[in-house]
């Protein structure tokens, strides 16, 4: 199962660790000012803001690049539940149109189906049991829907042939569709590297403020956080909204009455 360099780290430690990268980078940058600019004088006129401003400027284009693909695929990530819960809804209306015993397999199939479609949505831990269950109870839809007699099969057999293909677009963009390890280290690395420049003017001119460092290892700290929890399916405090299944689960689970 694919997934992202920082999958394997928690969103807390996430927080801490990039407060650190800031100040650590802050502090070097600084230091590293304050001792260019006692051994010459000619560093004390270079232009230094002009280098953060353009360096703050293409990280922030980084960041706003970053949140935006990730918020992106988090829009696709809830249109995505919608569009199956939809898909599923659709075949079981078809399924009560067939005469039994097929509609009471078929509804019971479906039921299950969007059983574990939330136990996985809902618990990081049950992705994988939940994506080949569900890949078996695929096999199971099909195999039923093949035994339905040829006039009554035909719709029934184009509702599942869509659940089925969205299942593949909706693991797709909640587990491969993610953003790429090398975006996460140039952004990093950008982050790194404003922020040591930034300490480094700061050195050169010889102003520092323990409360400026802190807000600014907060600040971008918050913004990176937030971005890494929008590529993370369920987890963390910004999730897929898996309303429309949980309501589709309990209509499925209300006791219709057999359609004759």
């Amino acid at each position: 199962m694919s997934g992202s360099l920082l999958d394997s780290v928690p969103l807390w430690l996430v927080f801490v660790l990039t407060m650190l990268l800031v100040v650590l980078a802050v502090e070097s940058g600084f230091h590293i000012g304050v001792i260019r600019a006692r051994r010459s004088e000619h560093e004390r006129n270079a232009p230094i803001d002009a280098m953060v401003g353009s360096t703050l400027g293409l990280l922030a284009f980084m960041l706003a690049f970053t949140f935006g693909m990730a918020n992106t695929r988090f829009d696709a990530r809830k249109q995505f539940v919608i569009d199956e819960a939809v898909a599923i809804r659709a075949a079981d209306l078809r399924a009560q149109l067939l005469p039994d015993p097929f509609r009471r397999d078929i509804r019971a199939l479906l039921l299950q189906y969007v059983d574990v479609r939330l136990a996985g949505a809902l618990n990081p831990r049950q992705v994988k049991p939940a994506m080949e269950r569900s890949e078996k109870l695929h096999e199971l839809f099909w195999l039923r829907v093949a035994d339905v007699p040829a006039p009554d099969r035909g719709g029934i057999a184009a509702a599942v042939a869509d659940l089925i293909g969205l299942h593949t677009k909706r693991v797709n963009a909640a587990i491969h569709n993610r953003i790429h390890d090398s975006i996460w280290i140039a952004l990093y690395g950008l982050v790194a590297l404003a922020m040591g420049i930034v300490g480094y003017g700061a050195g050169i001119s010889g102003r520092h403020s323990t409360i400026a460092i802190t807000a600014l290892a907060l600040a971008f700290s918050v913004v990176l956080l937030l971005i890494v929890d929008l590529d993370r399916p369920q987890e963390g405090l910004i999730n897929v909204s898996q309303q429309a299944m949980v309501d589709l689960q309990r209509k499925l689970r209300s006791r219709d009455p057999p359609v004759r």
